[in-house]
C-alpha cells in the first residue's frame, strides 16, 4: 500500500485539529495522522498515479486535452466517408451521405463553413493558434446573440479574426484581412464596428513597434535599422505625432528614415508594398517626423543622396 505523509496548514482535522495527514494513493483516502479520522471531502492533491513516459500519462489520465473552440465543429457531427469496396457499399454510402447532409442543421453547416474560412484566413496571414481560438469564440458569441443575421458567414468570421488580432496585439491591418478574406473593406468595417458595439468589446490600439518588427522582418532588415526605427517611433509618441495616424503608416515612415540613416537601399515603394499602404502616406508621415523630431542627420543624408 502506497502512503505518504502530508502537512497542510489550510486543512485541519475536525476531531483533533491536526494538520498532518496520511494520504493513501491507492484508495484516495486522507486519514488524520494523529487520531485516524478519515476526511470525507478530499481536496485535490495531484494525480494519484506515477508516469514514466508520455504514453503512460495518456493511458492513465482521466481527462482529455484542454477544451478548444476550434475543435467544436468537428465534435458536432460525423462525416460519412466514401466506400471503396463493392458497388453496393458505394451506393449505400452515397445515400447515407445525402441523408446526413439533409438532416444537418443550418447552425452546424454555418459553423463548419466558419471554421473552414477561419483556417484559410489564418493560414494566409500566418496567425497564431490563440487568435484562431478567440476568433471562433467571438463568432459563437455572435451566433448566440443573433448578430449574423443579414450578414454572410465569411464577413462575420473575417471581422472576428480582425478583432482577435487586435485583442492579442497581433499586427495585422484591416487591408490584410480584406486581402485574405476577399470581403469589401466597407462591409468588413461595418461588421467590425457592429460586433464591437454588440459584444461590448473595448479594443486598445496596437503598439506601433509591433508593426515595425513585422515590416522589418518581411523586408529582411538588420537589427540596427529596427532599433533606429523604434527610437524614431518612441520620439514620435513623445511628440504626439502618432495621435490620429494609422500605425502602419507611422511604422513604415520610421522604417524608411532608419533605412536612410544606415544607408540601406529600400525605396518607399518597397516599404509601402509590405505595409499595405501608399507611398504618399509614407511621404506625409516622414515629412512630419523630419519637421517635428529634429532629425537633421537623416535629413542631410536625404538631401545629399540621389535616389531617396
Amino acid at each position: 500500500m502506497v502512503q505518504k505523509l502530508i502537512k497542510n496548514p489550510e486543512l485541519k482535522c475536525p476531531v483533533c485539529g491536526s494538520t498532518e495527514f496520511i494520504y493513501n494513493e491507492k484508495t484516495a483516502e486522507l486519514v488524520c495522522a494523529k487520531c485516524g479520522y478519515v476526511i470525507e471531502e478530499v481536496p485535490y492533491l495531484g494525480k494519484e498515479y506515477r508516469t514514466i513516459n508520455s504514453e503512460d500519462a495518456e493511458k492513465l489520465s482521466r481527462t482529455g486535452s484542454a477544451m478548444r473552440y476550434t475543435n467544436i465543429p468537428s465534435m458536432i457531427s460525423t462525416e460519412i466517408g466514401k466506400a471503396e469496396s463493392k458497388d453496393e457499399d458505394v451506393t449505400l454510402s452515397r445515400k447515407l451521405k445525402k441523408w446526413q447532409q439533409r438532416s444537418t442543421s443550418s447552425y452546424e453547416r454555418n459553423l463548419k463553413l466558419a471554421q473552414q474560412e477561419l483556417r484559410r484566413i489564418s493560414s494566409f496571414l500566418q496567425l497564431p493558434k490563440q487568435v484562431e481560438e478567440t476568433a471562433l469564440k467571438l463568432y459563437l458569441d455572435a451566433v448566440e446573440k443573433g448578430l449574423i443575421r443579414g450578414r454572410s458567414v465569411e464577413t462575420v468570421i473575417a471581422a472576428c479574426t480582425y478583432i482577435a488580432c487586435r485583442i492579442h496585439d497581433v499586427a495585422r491591418t484591416i487591408d490584410e484581412i480584406v486581402k485574405a478574406s476577399n470581403i469589401h473593406k466597407k462591409e468588413l468595417g461595418r461588421t467590425y464596428k457592429h460586433l464591437l458595439q454588440a459584444l461590448k468589446i473595448k479594443i486598445q490600439p496596437i503598439d506601433v513597434t509591433e508593426y515595425v518588427h513585422r515590416f522589418s522582418s518581411l523586408l529582411g532588415l538588420p537589427p540596427e535599422v529596427i532599433s533606429t526605427a523604434i527610437e524614431i517611433v518612441n520620439k514620435a509618441k513623445e511628440s504626439d505625432i502618432t495621435a490620429g495616424r494609422g500605425p502602419a503608416g507611422v511604422a513604415a515612415a520610421a522604417i524608411y528614415l532608419a533605412c536612410v540613416k544606415h544607408g540601406i537601399q529600400k525605396t518607399q515603394k518597397d516599404i509601402a508594398e509590405v505595409a499595405g499602404i501608399t507611398e504618399v502616406t509614407i511621404r506625409n508621415r516622414y515629412k512630419e517626423m523630419l519637421e517635428k523630431l529634429n532629425l537633421k542627420d537623416i535629413e542631410a543624408k536625404m538631401n545629399s543622396a540621389e535616389e531617396w
